[in-house]
């Protein structure tokens, strides 16, 4: 019996690129109501300061999500995190995050920070979860 044939394999994870950018404006576009377009995605990517993380079912496939971070050691800003809608509720976007997070702790960063609609639920269980705490509000921001 081959038990590793029947195992399903779990989700590739690699760095993003600015080459990436229109998957990464695709899988934006699809998650939120003011999608970013590719060229914001390339000029992101192409900072130095930019940490970007792919997430795909298997190596060599599209891409199904992403977590992209401005990064200045030792704070890093979680820029977004998107999940296409038919891959939800699977675990990823806690994957993908955990993955991005323990990379960026590799390069010297202690802390993160992110912004996120208050009616976005979904994320913000998912960053609950992982830890983040809420440390204020703007007004009339989203």
């Amino acid at each position: 019996m081959d038990l590793f044939s029947r195992r399903p394999r779990p989700p590739y994870i690699r760095a993003a690129e600015a080459r990436d950018s229109e998957h990464l404006a695709r899988i934006h576009a699809a998650a939120f109501h003011r999608g970013w377009g590719i060229d914001e995605f390339e000029r992101l990517l192409s900072e130095r300061a930019a940490r970007g993380h792919l997430l795909c079912a298997a190596p060599k496939t599209p891409p199904i999500g992403f977590v992209l971070s401005h990064v200045v050691a030792p704070e890093a800003e979680i820029l977004s995190l998107a999940v296409l809608p038919s891959a939800r509720g699977k675990g990823y976007g806690a994957l993908l995050l955990d993955h991005h997070l323990r990379r960026l702790v590799c390069e010297g960063v202690a802390v993160s920070h992110l912004e996120v609609e208050e009616s976005n639920q979904p994320a913000l269980r998912l960053y609950r979860a992982l830890g983040y705490v809420e440390s204020g509000r703007r007004k009339g921001y989203y």
